[in-house]
């Protein structure tokens, strides 16, 4: 929770100068699969409509920007190496910046950095 707080700070704090944009991939830890204790209760998704459901979930906390959801495929998930989730920089089609794998190396923080130097 405390780090989607700093991504919505992200959001607030450099929204005239960048765009953000968050893609809901499959569930890293599905409560039917690796399931985290006191985590949301989200199954694996068997088609499009459990993930959009689940992407909905998402969307109840106000992410201030758009949600997309990545396909069946999860091409998204497997083009980023998103899973579980990861930050990134992109400018003109180029990747500025490419975060470690989360949810231990979610750094909004190094994003920040980024769109400071970016602006500056």
């Amino acid at each position: 929770l405390f780090k989607f707080d700093q991504f919505k700070r992200l959001i607030e704090d450099f929204c005239s100068i960048a765009d953000f944009l968050i893609i809901y991939i499959e569930e890293a830890h599905a409560s039917d699969g690796w399931a985290f204790k006191n985590n949301v209760n989200i199954r694996n998704h068997r088609n499009l409509q459990d993930r959009l459901q689940a992407a909905c979930l998402l969307l109840d906390r106000s992410p201030q920007c758009p949600v997309v959801v990545d396909t069946m495929k999860n091409q998204s998930s497997r083009l980023y190496a998103a899973l579980p989730e990861r930050l990134y920089v992109l400018q003109a089609g180029r990747i500025l910046y490419k975060g470690k794998p989360g949810p231990w190396n979610y750094h909004p923080e190094e994003v920040r950095a980024v769109l400071e130097k970016l602006h500056s």
